[in-house]
């Protein structure tokens, strides 16, 4: 197929500091010990996809992103790197490097994707509607703690949640409506008025826009040009696409949308009758050419365009490392109940340790846990639910429960570790005790220190 891949892999995310840092990038934060953009990658190649744009925020990142991909794909993947400023956001990332997208479309994948959901199905999807966009949708992930009721301190799963409000048609083929970005607390209402118009839209509450998208280059091209104040594809692009495209058909019922005259207040005025509109003729077999045409149904009042879903099985698994949460979660199920994507084997005591990886008597390794390569610790030690990076270096009596452990960490005798993330190359000096916290690279904690729902990492210079 005739698709440019781009993959976007950010940068260094304040919503994960400080597990990121200018030496470890988002792209690079790992996932059972192995980057979270491997996934994506291993994925594209699977697919077929093998010549790649991978967009990075950030000099300094995108360095570190290209040297990595280098080494593990040289032989397998034509990646060529761009680094674009940081903080452009999604749609200001294809801006930024609109001058190398010369096919017929694109797709766009996000780099923190961690996934089984092949991405030429959603291409596939796209060429079969002749579509301008179609949004990979999957089953929204129930994120939270395990057994211990931890939940990785500040990044609570008590927090608001954002949801999506989908619109499909009766075919669950097209995106007929969006609300996306903002908060939507769980007691909105949609107006019965809406729900009765004819029962023609289906409203979804429970699906997650997975940002992979597949896009007709030269309809994003023009919206990326003309809207240069869009910064997002989730909450810029998407929605306006998915409104504009039903465009002829509230012009048709004598109703000027609001985006034309800039009036935003009048968009939400309208919005209720917008959907009303909508409804009344979703379930129309020539659903959206009836919207190309005018009022004697013979000339087009505007040009008009399909908007899709591709909509991911239950059985698949598709989450993005988006939040503190989420990289403690995805770790967990991706030695757990997820492990085909992890591309190891497991023991017969269903855990993962290297055979270089040391351990002491008396110490256990739960189901469900991971020991890198070169790690070693003491007696006495307990291990359940947890990942422990490589050459990592632990003393006797430490218990590590539903926690991460990075590289080249060093945790002395009796420390208690319940819920956290110890990012590479910190030391816990002996009798430390942690819960729901998150170690920057680097940081020293001291003997006996205590700490709960804290994050502890030194200052940037």
């Amino acid at each position: 197929m005739d698709f440019q891949v781009v993959v976007l892999a950010g940068g260094t995310s304040k919503k994960l500091v400080p597990l990121v840092s200018k030496e470890v990038p988002k792209a690079l934060l790992p996932v059972a010990n192995r980057p979270v953009l491997s996934y994506v990658l291993e994925l594209l190649e699977l697919s077929n996809l093998k010549d790649l744009i991978v967009v990075v925020e950030g000099q300094d990142a995108a360095l570190c992103v290209g040297a990595w991909i280098s080494g593990a794909y040289i032989d397998r993947l034509h990646v060529e790197v761009a680094a674009v400023p940081e903080d452009v956001g999604t749609a200001g990332a294809l801006r930024a490097i609109a001058r190398h997208l010369t096919a017929k479309d694109i797709l766009v994948v996000s780099g923190d994707l961690v996934s089984d959901v092949p991405p030429g199905a959603v291409a596939a999807a796209h060429r079969r509607h002749d579509a301008v966009v179609t949004a990979m949708l999957c089953s929204a992930p129930v994120s939270g703690p395990s057994e211990s009721g931890s939940t990785g301190g500040k990044d609570k799963s008590k927090n608001p949640r954002c949801y999506n409000i989908i619109g499909l048609d009766p075919t669950k083929q097209f995106l007929l409506y969006i609300a996306t970005g903002a908060e939507i607390e769980k007691g909105t209402r949609i107006q019965k008025s809406i729900l009765r118009a004819s029962g023609q839209m289906e409203v979804r509450a429970d699906l997650m826009d997975a940002h992979v998208y597949a896009f007709k280059r030269s309809v994003l091209q023009e919206v990326l040009d003309q809207k240069d104040t869009f910064q997002s594809l989730k909450q810029d692009v998407l929605p306006y696409l998915v409104r504009s495209q039903l465009k002829s058909e509230v012009l048709l019922n004598g109703v000027q949308q609001a985006e034309e005259t800039g009036n935003e207040k009048g968009s939400s005025q309208n919005s209720h009758m917008i959907l009303s509109r909508i409804l009344s003729n979703a379930s129309a077999p020539s659903f959206h050419k009836l919207y190309a045409l005018g009022h004697d149904g013979s000339a087009p009042v505007r040009r008009t365009h399909k908007c899709c879903a591709y909509i991911a099985s239950n059985s698949k698994y598709c989450v993005r490392l988006n939040s503190i949460q989420a990289f403690m979660d995805i770790n967990r199920d991706v030695i757990g109940e997820a492990s085909h994507l992890s591309g190891y084997s497991f023991s017969a005591q269903k855990y993962i340790m290297h055979p270089s990886a040391e351990i002491g008597s008396k110490t256990t390794i739960g189901p469900q846990c991971m020991v890198g390569e070169g790690s070693q610790m003491g007696d006495k030690c307990s291990v359940k639910r947890s990942v422990v990076g490589r050459h990592c270096r632990i003393g006797s009596n430490v218990k590590v429960v539903n926690s991460i452990v990075m590289n080249h960490v060093t945790i002395g005798d009796g420390c208690s570790i319940q819920g956290s993330v110890i990012c590479s190359n910190a030391q816990l000096q002996e009798r430390v005790v942690l819960k729901d916290c998150q170690v920057g690279a680097g940081f020293v904690v001291s003997a006996g220190c205590e700490h709960k729902g804290e994050s502890l990492a030194r200052k940037e210079k």
